[in-house]
């Protein structure tokens, strides 16, 4: 899915003769106007390039080279389309290569380098393909914005890249919507290859999360052949196509209300060869009409997935039921009461009376002293797991009609979302009790 932006970046070199060609490296070295970033590069005509950095080299340079440096040679001003990297360059630090570029472009526009601009540097970046998406923190001097849009074109040469974007803070919507802003290059389509899945997006209009890399891995492992599986908050793929790929599930229901995230889902769903095997359901999936179809459910919502939890317990096969897993946050701040057992204002509007009653009546009591199979590194996790299999218990006796048996079977950290706020997924075991009589 990679294109080119067509707009390659081009660096300034001066042409000699090849036998002129060491003493005007020296000189220009001496001038400190080499660059040495960039491979000086013989010419299909013979002639010899050094590249310079910045501007064409003033007509004082010009003739400084022809009539003292090198009497009787020639010398022309020439942009490289394509220039290749010095060896220096390859074994250069990208962060450090970005620095020394700049800095000698900028001096060459007429700005003074200061240690402001220096600390206004990208220190971190994300790398899709041949597109670079820089952190907002970046490039916010003022003293940027004149040297725009040339700027773009000496930053993706330094990190080696034909298109860049720049990410802002993402928005407050419902769908997540990153505020990306595309720097250089047509488009923001990327592919991303993630334990051999191939994802394809729009950088500037979905996200792409490292930090779920341990939990992707742990759902390739699942064994789920055979099985069906519902993922309530699908975005582009990140656990649906593991499901998919490697874990071996017969088929999977992708829930996604983001438009965006659908038109890639779906892409991504093509070139893994995988679509036959999955049903898109576009919208708000407290709509869903899907009910007694899965084995495995899967709510990869942050901080928060309770909204699904009432659809997710519909959507289990009545007969013999199957797991769940949550993700969630959670907090664990000494001497805090973190996982009050009461029902929170958002499970009020979207849960149904009868369900909040039967929670409130059954509180933590049921089966929350037992002994649990995995060992759980953190309290705090155990105390919202309890809390969580209780409420899901409730939950499934209101959906279904008859009593179900819960059992955690697992709590795996996934990553640290915040200062004492980890992020979390309970795989919990939800099952009918067997009709007595």
């Amino acid at each position: 899915m990679e294109r080119n932006s067509g707009k390659s970046v081009s660096v300034v070199a001066i042409v000699t003769e090849p036998r002129f060609a060491q003493r005007y490296r020296e000189y220009l070295e001496k001038q400190k106007l080499l660059d040495p970033q960039h491979r000086v590069e013989k010419k299909p005509d013979g002639g010899v390039a050094l590249p310079v950095w910045g501007e064409p080299l003033s007509e004082l340079h010009l003739r400084e080279l022809r009539e003292r440096v090198a009497p009787g040679s020639t010398c022309v001003v020439v942009r490289l389309g394509e220039p290749a990297p010095s060896k220096k360059a390859q074994g250069c630090p990208p962060a450090q290569r970005l620095r020394l570029e700049l800095s000698r472009w900028v001096e060459g526009r007429g700005v003074a380098w200061s240690a402001q601009l220096e600390a206004d540097l990208p220190r971190s970046w994300q790398r899709h393909g041949n597109l670079l998406l820089l952190s907002e923190d970046c490039f916010q001097a003022k003293q940027w914005t004149q040297l725009q849009p040339e700027l773009w074109e000496v930053v993706a040469s330094a990190l080696g890249v034909q298109r860049l974007a720049k990410r802002g803070r993402v928005s407050a919507d419902r769908t997540r919507t990153p505020a990306v802003r595309l720097l250089l290059g047509d488009h923001g389509w990327v592919e991303h290859v993630d334990n051999g899945i191939r994802y394809l997006f729009d950088v500037t209009q979905c996200m792409f999360s490292f930090g779920n890399i341990t939990e992707k891995l742990r759902v390739a492992s699942l064994p789920c052949a055979g099985e069906v599986l519902v993922d309530l908050y699908a975005g582009i793929g990140y656990f649906t196509l593991p499901f998919l790929v490697h874990a071996g599930a017969s088929f999977v229901h992708a829930c996604e209300w983001n438009p965006h995230a659908v038109t890639a889902l779906k892409k991504t769903l093509e070139i893994n060869g995988v679509a036959d095997r999955c049903q898109i359901h576009f919208g708000d999936n407290r709509k869903l009409k899907l009910r007694n179809v899965a084995d495995r459910v899967n709510l990869g919502l942050i901080p928060s997935s309770k909204e699904g939890w009432p659809i997710a317990c519909q959507v289990l096969r009545q007969d013999v039921g199957g797991i769940l897993h949550i993700h969630h946050n959670v907090e664990s701040f000494p001497g805090k009461n973190l996982q009050p057992t009461g029902i929170s204002k958002m499970e009020k509007e979207h849960w149904p009376e009868e369900i909040i009653t039967s929670h409130l009546k059954s509180g933590t009591s049921r089966d929350s002293q037992r002994k649990k199979q995995s060992a759980v590194p953190k309290l705090e996790w155990q105390k919202w797991a309890e809390s969580a299999e209780t409420c899901i218990a409730a939950i499934l006796q209101q959906v279904h009609g008859k009593t179900w048996e819960t059992k955690v079977l697992h709590i795996q950290p996934v990553k640290s979302y915040a200062p004492h706020v980890d992020h979390i997924v309970l795989d919990l075991e939800c099952r009918p009790c067997p009709i007595v009589g």
